[in-house]
């Protein structure tokens, strides 16, 4: 059975960056990640992982090269079959939580759920099962403003598993708090995904917890190498 949940062949990107010329962000990317792995995807700010992470998450398109999504060729779909396969298997948490303020933990955990179509009473109960796993349950009631920092990161982890993707993308989850709270929510992170056996990408400049991923892997002028 083939187990690759990501596969990148050749990506490449440039922009027109206007008096500056263009500039070539990715060159020729190549990249397999199976389900079970966790890639860490280190880069200096402004190396391109962002852009990485945006194509490998549907949500922007290379200007050459082929992204495979379980299997499934994804550059000719149309936009609306892109939406709905980045909706229901891909899951994103990034440097900021953007949690909705005006919902409770539970809240926003439960409303990617219903917008899938579940039904309410099994969204709750899997909100609720996903924020005792790291933690954070007894704040299920409480907003986003009553929240820590890492407590709210946290939160928006289980959002972004709620839906039970394939895939989890992570741009600089832990990079908004401090070290010992980063290391924390960092372990909790890791736990989530560990127990439910995705696939998922990180990308961080912290090495530290690169070296807690299965593998390193570097984003240099524009291409991927095998990190240390």
């Amino acid at each position: 059975m083939n187990d690759v949940v990501l596969e990148l062949t050749g990506l490449s990107k440039t922009y027109n960056k206007g008096l500056a010329g263009e500039v070539q962000v990715l060159r020729g990317v190549d990249l397999k990640v199976r389900a079970g792995e966790v890639v860490a995807l280190v880069a200096p700010s402004g190396a391109g992982k962002s852009t990485l992470l945006h194509m490998a998450g549907l949500l922007d398109t290379p200007d050459e090269g082929e992204v495979v999504f379980a299997g499934q060729r994804v550059n000719g779909l149309s936009d609306r079959k892109r939406t709905a396969l980045r909706r229901e298997d891909v899951g994103f948490v990034y440097q900021f939580h953007h949690l909705l303020p005006e919902f409770n933990a539970l809240e926003n955990v439960v409303l990617p759920q219903l917008a899938a179509g579940t039904p309410r009473a099994e969204a709750d109960s899997r909100a609720l099962d996903l924020l005792g796993r790291v933690g954070v349950a007894p704040r299920a009631q409480h907003r986003p403003a009553e929240l820590s920092g890492g407590e709210a990161q946290r939160v928006a982890f289980c959002r972004a598993l709620a839906n039970k993707p394939q895939l989890l993308l992570g741009d600089e989850p832990t990079g908004n708090l401090d070290p010992t709270t980063s290391d924390q929510v960092f372990g909790a992170l890791m736990d989530l995904v560990r127990g439910t056996g995705l696939a998922a990408v990180i990308a961080t400049h912290n090495l530290e917890l690169a070296a807690r991923m299965d593998r390193i892997v570097r984003l240099d002028a524009g291409q991927l190498r095998a990190g240390d």
